[in-house]
This record gives structure tokens, sequence and C-alpha cells, in this order.
């Protein structure tokens, strides 16, 4: 526990370094996210026992890497189709060695996470001066959910969610994960409101309990759904990069699924009103 916690705080810090240099360091972020975007794709690959496969594993990082530097431009499209010809020719040119199937999983993979992850800097962008403060709900919204989870599941968890794909988790844990969700969405809101901007800007609330009820769900999918590719690959965490919580992946499963659904609900819903 002590070790989780440790790396948890270590990781909390190091985002909030990106955060407060935000207005001198922009990029910061983008850097972040190419690299969590790189160390989860190349987890992927190593629990499909393809990183030796130079030729699927060296575009995939490659393409994770600039992705969160292209935003809508020309080089976005640009970067997806010259990513599709490369592995779709590995498939053809090495069809002996490599299966529809592993690089079909390679190329979703590598095209759903630095996509997803990608829109936490499209909410900095939407979010205009207050982006940042758009970007702690994307992530943090997911991250308290599993707080609340593993510590009500833990307490006071006595019947399964989804026993079969993550023993773990209960029916319990997911309402305590739900209720302390909510709670934080309140209590960021209104020190964003209250204290940080002294009242100078409106924050709407409305988004901010849908995002912790809602969110809460999204993130329990999202972190379902790594889940089974676990069990499909035979392993317990996708690494041991991050003590205590396992790989890149296993800490950001849920914000991979989170961060796409905060940023098309602030488009609709904004919570700061100008």
């Amino acid at each position: 526990m002590r070790t989780r916690v440790t790396s948890a705080l270590t990781l909390i810090v190091f985002l909030a370094a990106i955060v407060i240099c935000n207005s001198t360091l922009p990029l910061a972020l983008n850097f972040a996210i190419g690299l969590i975007s790189v160390l989860a794709v190349n987890e992927i690959i190593t629990a499909l026992g393809l990183a030796k496969n130079l030729i699927l594993l060296i575009p995939s990082l490659l393409f994770s890497a600039v992705f969160p530097f292209l935003g809508t431009s020309f080089w976005h499209d640009a970067a997806y189709f010259l990513y599709t010809v490369i592995i779709f020719s590995a498939l053809i040119l090495y069809h002996t060695e490599i299966t529809f199937r592993e690089v079909g999983v390679i190329y979703s993979m590598s095209l759903l996470i630095p996509s997803a992850l990608g829109t936490i800097i499209s909410l900095r962008e939407i979010g205009g001066s207050h982006g940042m403060f758009y970007v702690i709900i994307g992530i943090f919204s997911a991250w308290t959910a599993d707080v609340g989870a593993f510590f009500a599941g833990t307490f006071f968890g006595k019947h399964k969610l989804c026993p079969n794909i993550s023993p773990h988790k209960t029916v319990e844990g997911a309402v305590g994960g739900l209720l302390l969700n909510v709670a934080a969405m309140l209590v960021f809101g209104y020190l964003f409101h209250a204290i940080y901007y002294a009242y100078s800007v409106n924050v709407s609330y409305l988004p901010l309990v849908l995002i912790g009820v809602f969110g809460t769900g999204i993130s329990i999918l999202g972190d379902l759904s790594f889940s089974l590719i676990k069990r499909s690959c035979h392993i317990k965490d996708f690494s041991e990069i991050i003590p205590g919580h396992g790989g890149i992946l296993d800490r950001f499963d849920s914000v991979i699924f989170e961060a796409p659904f905060v940023y098309i609900l602030v488009q609709l819903l904004p919570i700061v009103l100008n």
C-alpha cells in the first residue's frame, strides 16, 4: 500500500508540474501525452509477444510519439494515412510471419491510445485561458473514480461486479467510486470558482455532476476493457514501470475512455461560463 501511494503521489506531482508550467512551457503537456502513448502502445505490443517485430513496433511507436503534436492539421491526416499504409504493407510483405489478428490489435490500439489521450490536449485548447482546469477534470475524474472504487471495494465490497473479467471489482466499489467522484468534481469546481478566481468567473456545476456520475461508468468501462485484454494475454499487469500500480496502461486505462467523454460533454455543457 505504501509503495502504491508513493507512486500515485509522484505521478500527481509530475502532472501538477505540467499544469503549473503550462504558460511558460505549453509543449510540456504534448510531450507528456506523447511519452505516455509510446509507453502504453509498447506495453500492448510486448503483451502480444511482438516486441521483436520491428516492422510493427517502430512505426507504431513513432506514430504514438508524434500524434500529440499534430492537432487537426494536414499532418494529422497525413500521419494516419502513412501509418496505415506502412502497417498493412508490413502485413502483406510478412504475411507468413505475422497474422491479421496481431496487426489488427496493434493498429487499433496505436490509433485508440494516442487519439483518446490526445483529447486531453484538445481539452486545454477548448478551455482557452481555463484550459488546464479542463485537463485536471479530464484526468482526475477517472483517477478519483478508481480511488473511490478501490477503497470502497476493499472495506465494503461483497458483490462481484464482473468476476470473470476483474474478480476484485465489486458493486460496492463502483458505488463508492461514483460518490467520491461526484463529491470531488464539485470540490474542484468550488475551489476553481471561489478560491483560484475569487468568484471572478462563473462555474456551472451541472456538467461536473454529470462527469462524476456518467464518467464513473465510463471509467469502469475502460478499466474492464483493458482487464479483458490482459486476461487474453495471460498477464497480471502490463508492466512494472509504476511500482504498486503496474504499467502505464494499468494507470491510464480509465483515462483513455474518460478524457474523450469529458471533451465531448464540456463542448455541449461548458463548465466555465465567462
